[in-house]
C-alpha cells in the first residue's frame, strides 16, 4: 500500500491528539491508570490498544508493544501499524523502553542504557512506509533523536547510579534468543546489547518525522556469556527496575521542551527523489 503524509485517520472527539508517546513493554502499568482507552484502525492494520492519560499537563500516548496482556510475539509485532496509529494521534516525539541482553561485558544486568546506534539482523519485517514512488531515503546517520537521548540521559543519571550513556543496539527476529555463535558475532561488530524489537520501529518513526530515543535495561549477560537465558530473569529484572524506569519517563516528558530542536522534524527535506 502506498504511504501518503496526506491520510490520517479521522479522529472521534472523545480521542483526543497526544503530543508525546511512550512504548513499552511489561511492567510499565503505571502509564494505564485511570487512562482512557483506544484502538486505531491504519492502512497497515489496527493498532493494539493505546492509552492516553495526562503527565504534567502534557497529554502522552503509552503503547504497549506487545499488547496489554504480552501476548504479541517480537517477530509478530505489527511496527507500522503502531507507529501510524500514534502518527494518527498527532504525536510528535516517542520515549520507547528495550529489554537487553549485554554482550559487551561492561554492561551488567539492571543497567540501564540509552543507545546511539543501531545494527538491524531483522529478516521478515516491514521496515518502510515508502514502498512506492516517491522513493525516499531517509537520513539514518543519527538513528536517536539527540535531543531526547540527551535528556533521558540527563535524568536517568539523577536517578540511577548505573547508567551506560552510549550503546551500539543490535536487533533480531526472535522469538529465540540467540547462538553463543551469533553473539561473538555481533561483539565482533561493536554491538554492545541485543535485544527484538528496536527495529524498525526508530526507523519507522524517522520516515515520519517524529522524534524517537529508547532507554534501555539489561535483564540478562548474553548467550555464551552466561550459561543459559531464561525469561523468567527477564521479569525479575524488570521489576527491580521499572520503577525507576517510570519516575525517568515522566521526569523527562515534565522536560521535553515544546520546540524540536532536532533533525528529526526534518527528515524528508531531502530525502527524495523528484518534486513530491
Amino acid at each position: 500500500m502506498t504511504f501518503s503524509r496526506g491520510r490520517k485517520n479521522k479522529l472521534r472527539n472523545s480521542e483526543k491528539k497526544a503530543e508525546i508517546a511512550i512504548i513499552g513493554g511489561t511492567g510499565l502499568e503505571e502509564f494505564v491508570k485511570d487512562a482512557e482507552t483506544i484502538r486505531l484502525g491504519t492502512p497497515y492494520g489496527v493498532s493494539p490498544q493505546i492509552f492516553t492519560t495526562m503527565l504534567h499537563g502534557r497529554k502522552v500516548a503509552f503503547l504497549p508493544r506487545h499488547g496489554v496482556h504480552h501476548a504479541i510475539p517480537p517477530h509478530k509485532i505489527n511496527f507500522r501499524a503502531n507507529i501510524y496509529a500514534l502518527y494518527s494521534l498527532g504525536v510528535k516525539r516517542i520515549l520507547a523502553t528495550n529489554a537487553v541482553g549485554a554482550i559487551n561485558p561492561k554492561f551488567k544486568p539492571a543497567d540501564l542504557a540509552v543507545p546511539h546506534d543501531l545494527i538491524d539482523f531483522t529478516k521478515f519485517r516491514k521496515h518502510t512506509f515508502y514502498d512506492d514512488a516517491p522513493v525516499t531515503h531517509i537520513d539514518f546517520s543519527q538513528p536517536y533523536c539527540p535531543q531526547i537521548r540527551h535528556l533521558l540521559i540527563e535524568n536517568a543519571k539523577k536517578l540511577y547510579p548505573h547508567v551506560q550513556t552510549r550503546a551500539v543496539i543490535v536487533c533480531t527476529e526472535g522469538p529465540r534468543f540467540e547462538t553463543p555463535a551469533e553473539i561473538e558475532m555481533f561483539r565482533r561488530l561493536g554491538c554492545d546489547v541485543v535485544g527484538m524489537t528496536s527495529s524498525p520501529e526508530a526507523v519507522l518513526a524517522r520516515e515520519l518525522e517524529m522524534c524517537y530515543a529508547t532507554i534501555c535495561y539489561v535483564s540478562n549477560m548474553a548467550a555464551g556469556i552466561q550459561k543459559e537465558l531464561s525469561t523468567k530473569e527477564v521479569h525479575t529484572i524488570a521489576e527491580q527496575v521499572m520503577p525507576i524506569l517510570q519516575k525517568i519517563l515522566i521526569e523527562t516528558v515534565r522536560v521535553l521542551p515544546q520546540k524540536r530542536d532536532c533533525p528529526c522534524a526534518k527528515a524528508l527535506t531531502q530525502a527524495r527523489f523528484g518534486n513530491k
